[in-house]
């Protein structure tokens, strides 16, 4: 009896603030999930509200501190050289290789150490292990002719200040067999810029000029040399190759300046890639540029402040950024914007020193920039041959310049030249001030307009808030689905448990391991899912739409087959009893693993882990057995199957992938090829979406439609 009494009166066990917080949370997931999420989605529609306006970290850089030197004489110069290529065009007989040789010439005239780089064309046929590395060229040299080499020509100036041991390089890509007058004047503004580092004296880093031959692509000639650069070859059969190939020992310059083979200069401090787009512009000169590199990675900001200060504040261009155009028309989005417009003023009425919202046109612009960052950041493709310098750790982006008024007008083009030239001077300029890499600005930002900018402290809390409830849903449906809930406990500590009892609350904590041998499965099945490109590869004449077809039937016999193994007897603990709760089990572990794979894909390429968990979070949150909704017959669930039916309709990667592109496109010419196109794309890019694909996004939404048919 004492003891009774005793043990009735014995403290109860207080729990730290901590773990009280974790039980409440559990207790309350449902209301987490929706709060969360509709944070999470607000958030992403405010960031547009959230960006500041850029500034140059780097005090070194200071842009625009020094008055330009490029005169009418470099000019003069360059235009001779516009005018010989374009004569050299129009002459029937030219070949590639005399373009060549003028530009090596024009070079050579200014003291440069010039030499020729030969590549091969690159094959984008699919390869698992060739995923994470460049294509070995020896495999796809053979049976390649002299005519099918590119041919990429190259220019050195030493710095009479430095050591040789740092380099700017500049990029003018150019079709060698057909040179259009874009090309033309794009060689003409590097050279122009080129001709004035000859003679300068403030000159700290070296110079690179590299013509890259586009014939197959530009940034393959981009990468091709940079594959050279970084990777010493220690014989000079290309050079010799190159020579009898395309006929330049016949050449001065060849006998005097290749000599010594591949040349090179110090560590890449940054890198320009100039073109320009032979269109008019309706009301001033323009400036597009381009920073997506592979993967979503971005050179330093600072890179791009400086090309925006410079053009804007010194050259009089108009900069321009890559915007979701279909954004620009939407009447929803104007009326948000007008909406969040009206709450600015209110705010500022109520206290002056509020700065909230912003015109309702600029919101529509910000949303439809911001939304093309992370289209293009997702994608994991670059945008421009600057990409190929990022795999190497070195900050680049893509000028494209365009004129106001056609550049056939003599005056009109001197004046393009020389302004496109100081704007490249002032760029040189800048980078030349820095003693060591950019390192203060950031790399991990979204643009909204060309001063305008997200960094990552930003934007991470829409991507936080939308997974922040996985954890605690799981969490709470492990709970209940081994009767861990408050209510169960309570019983327990009223009627002391005996052993039967006790092994039965191990076996049922226990379970979960069944679910997960499911979901591991699936997973290792979306991995067979990615190779199965390879084989299909290797068939003759598919066409898109028909390698398309054939995947999917691959995947889902391959499916078919994973489920009847993981239906039989041996997938439960005893198939003599129901597995009321097996769904809820399954659905914790699914929700836990989107959960980790969203988190290590937002550490790679934070634009796909946003976008997916978009798609992913509400349709993980919201699956349910159809079965029991349809049972009850209530609004409440049959809003939900609902919801599970369009969530799964539009969690599907082919079918979101069609959605969005007749939202932003149009639905003229719209096929299930344009999916196995773009699955080519990603793959032939090495993209990480890749990999999210059939790794996390296509397993988790098969195991939600597995939870959404479960036979409970």
């Amino acid at each position: 009896m004492g003891e009774s009494e005793s043990e009735s009166e014995a403290p109860k066990v207080k729990l730290r603030p901590i773990v009280r917080l974790g039980m409440f949370l559990i207790s309350h997931s449902h209301l987490l999930s929706v709060v969360c999420c509709t944070a999470g989605v607000l958030t992403l529609l405010l960031l547009p509200l959230l960006a500041k306006n850029t500034y140059i970290s780097e005090n070194a850089l200071m842009p625009g501190s020094a008055n330009p030197m490029l005169s009418s004489q470099e000019v003069s110069e360059a235009n001779g050289l516009v005018k010989d290529l374009t004569n050299l065009d129009l002459k029937p007989m030219a070949s590639g290789i005399e373009s060549q040789r003028l530009i090596a010439q024009y070079m050579s005239n200014l003291g440069a150490e010039v030499s020729f780089q030969k590549f091969y064309p690159q094959s984008n046929q699919f390869h698992p292990l060739h995923f994470f590395s460049s294509p070995d060229s020896a495999t796809i040299r053979e049976n390649i002719s002299c005519s099918s080499y590119g041919l990429n020509t190259v220019g050195i100036i030493r710095a009479p200040r430095g050591d040789g041991k740092e380099a700017i390089v500049l990029v003018t890509p150019y079709n060698s067999e057909k040179i259009g007058l874009g090309e033309a004047l794009s060689l003409g503004i590097a050279y122009s810029v080129f001709s004035l580092l000859t003679r300068v004296t403030w000159l700290a880093k070296d110079i690179i000029w590299v013509v890259a031959d586009s014939k197959y692509g530009e940034y393959a000639a981009v990468d091709a040399w940079l594959r050279d650069y970084y990777i010493p070859v220690f014989s000079g059969l290309g050079i010799q190759n190159a020579e009898m190939c395309h006929g330049l020992e016949e050449n001065a310059i060849t006998e005097r300046d290749m000599r010594d083979g591949f040349k090179r200069a110090g560590t890449m401090a940054a890198a320009l890639v100039i073109k320009v787009v032979d269109r008019s512009e309706q009301f001033e000169d323009s400036l597009s540029i381009y920073a997506e590199a592979s993967n979503g990675q971005m050179p330093n900001l600072d890179l791009i402040n400086i090309v925006n200060y410079l053009a804007v504040h010194r050259q009089g261009l108009r900069i321009k950024v890559e915007k979701m155009w279909s954004l620009l028309n939407c009447k929803w989005l104007m009326i948000l914007g007008e909406i969040l417009e009206s709450l600015g003023h209110l705010a500022k009425s109520l206290n002056p020193q509020w700065k909230f919202g912003i015109p309702a046109v600029d919101y529509v612009e910000g949303t439809a920039t911001l939304a093309s960052s992370l289209y293009y950041q997702a994608l994991g493709i670059p945008t421009g041959p600057h990409g190929a310098f990022r795999d190497y750790q070195v900050d680049a982006i893509t000028l494209e310049i365009s004129s106001r008024v056609s550049s056939n007008n003599k005056g009109r083009q001197n004046d393009f030249l020389l302004r496109g030239g100081r704007l490249i001077e002032g760029v040189i300029r800048s980078v030349n001030n820095l003693l060591e890499k950019f390192h203060q600005s950031f790399f991990l930002y979204l643009l909204t307009s060309p001063s305008k900018f997200l960094s990552v402290g930003v934007y991470m809390i829409a991507f936080a808030l939308l997974v922040a409830s996985l954890p605690m849903v799981a969490a709470s449906l492990y709970g209940h689905a081994n009767n861990l809930d408050p209510g169960f406990e309570k019983n327990k500590s009223n009627h002391p448990a005996s052993a039967s009892d006790e092994l039965g609350i191990t076996l049922r904590s226990w379970k979960w391991l069944y679910a997960a041998k499911k979901v591991l499965v699936v997973h290792l099945w979306g991995a067979v899912v990615l190779l199965l490109p390879y084989f299909i590869c290797q068939i003759p004449n598919c066409s898109p739409t028909t390698s398309f077809v054939v995947w999917v039937l691959l995947s889902i016999f391959s499916l078919i087959i994973l489920f009847w193994i993981l239906g039989s007897p041996f997938s439960y603990v005893n198939a003599s009893q129901p597995q009321q709760r097996e769904w809820a089990l399954l659905k914790s572990v699914t929700i836990s693993a989107a959960f980790i794979g969203l988190c290590l894909m937002s550490v790679i390429n934070f634009a796909t882990a946003e976008i997916g968990a978009l798609l992913m979070v509400p349709m993980c949150l919201m699956a349910h057995p159809l079965k029991l909704d349809v049972k009850s017959r209530k609004l409440r669930n049959i809003s939900r199957v609902a919801c599970n039916l369009a969530l799964a309709f539009i969690g599907l990667p082919p079918t979101a992938f069609l959605v969005f592109k007749c939202v932003f496109e149009g639905f003229d010419g719209i096929s299930v090829g344009d999916f196995w196109n773009w699955l080519e794309s990603i793959w032939a890019w090495s993209s990480a979406t890749y990999l999210y694909i059939g790794m996390i996004h296509l397993p988790c939404w098969i195991l939600c439609i597995h939870v959404i048919l479960h036979p409970c």
